[in-house]
């Protein structure tokens, strides 16, 4: 066995009290669970459905969702049930669910992701919008204090500028349905210059400048490295305190999927992170849940999406 690294901290991740006061004061909303029928989804669901924050609508095999809920020792009969049998048809009947208006949070449950994906964007099943879906986390650290927001980090590989600019906004909306009045957002880079040999660099650059002509009521800056980012002090060895943003950031827009992807569980793993995660640009909020996220962090994803769906934004 080797040994633990002392960069990993000891320190297990906490749901904030105030994201889930939030999110019930938002009201509960119907989520729809596609292939419940597992352990790791009835465990969520019956969680979040415990704490007030989802009323279950339950698809996929009705015999193993029965099953699966009195291992649990829950009573699920006074929620609805809808039978589908396998991974495309469980998946497409919690999407339908919400296009129709019979759920207002679409849920992972088991079932590849490739395959729910699929499910949500089908033109069928009513959740398109016209806008690019992105990934959010929320990361809140466990002795209190403002969470930091990441997009995209999970769903867009390679995302081009459109995208990002979609991710703003819906970074912006999200932040104002949390009660931020005025976020302001990073746009990443390695480098608080714009040169050419750094592309993302230039992207950022030109990210923070549209988003200012366009986004209102948030603060906006581009390129800045990680240590702008998050800290004061270099902000003042590196005379940056005329900058808005740097060193008082809530937000980072990232340029690909793997610096996303290693900045938040950096937060995660090094500093004891809770990371609740939410696809947005769909008619209703969606949840990819995953058998690694904590319990801590599957209870903030819920809350998110009660919030989100209680807002109102995912449909504008």
């Amino acid at each position: 066995m080797t040994d633990r690294s002392p960069f990993l901290s000891p320190v297990e991740a906490v749901c904030p009290a105030s994201l889930t006061d939030l999110a019930r004061s938002s009201g509960v909303p119907r989520t729809a669970i596609a292939r419940a029928g597992a352990p790791l989804p009835m465990l969520a669901a019956m969680e979040a459905t415990k704490a007030g924050l989802m009323v279950p609508v339950f698809t996929g095999e009705r015999d193993l969702i029965e099953a699966e809920a009195a291992a649990l020792d829950w009573d699920i009969s006074d929620y609805d049930l809808i039978e589908a049998v396998g991974e495309a048809d469980a998946g497409f009947a919690a999407a339908l669910a919400c296009g129709e208006g019979r759920a207002d949070v679409l849920m992972k449950g088991q079932l590849h992701t490739d395959m729910f994906m699929k499910a949500a964007l089908s033109r069928d099943a009513g959740l398109r919008t016209g806008k690019r879906l992105v990934h959010i986390f929320h990361i809140s650290h466990p002795s209190g204090g403002k969470p930091m927001l990441i997009s995209d980090a999970a769903v867009n590989v390679s995302p081009p500028i459109e995208t990002r600019q979609d991710a703003t906004r819906e970074v912006v909306k999200l932040l104002h349905a949390l009660g931020n009045p005025h976020p302001k957002v990073a746009f990443l880079s390695a480098t608080e210059a714009a040169i050419a040999s750094v592309p993302s660099s230039l992207e950022a650059e030109e990210l923070a400048k549209w988003a200012a002509a366009n986004i209102e009521g948030a603060s906006f800056s581009g390129p800045l490295a990680m240590d702008l980012i998050m800290s004061p002090e270099s902000v003042a060895t590196k005379s940056m305190g005329h900058d808005p943003v740097a060193g008082q950031t809530d937000a980072i827009i990232v340029p690909d999927i793997v610096s996303g992807n290693a900045l938040f569980k950096s937060f995660v793993y090094l500093s004891g992170g809770c990371a609740g995660g939410i696809v947005l640009g769909a008619k209703v909020p969606i949840l990819l849940t995953s058998r690694a996220d904590p319990a801590a962090a599957r209870l903030a994803s819920v809350a998110l999406a009660a919030i989100v769906s209680a807002s109102g934004g995912n449909a504008e």
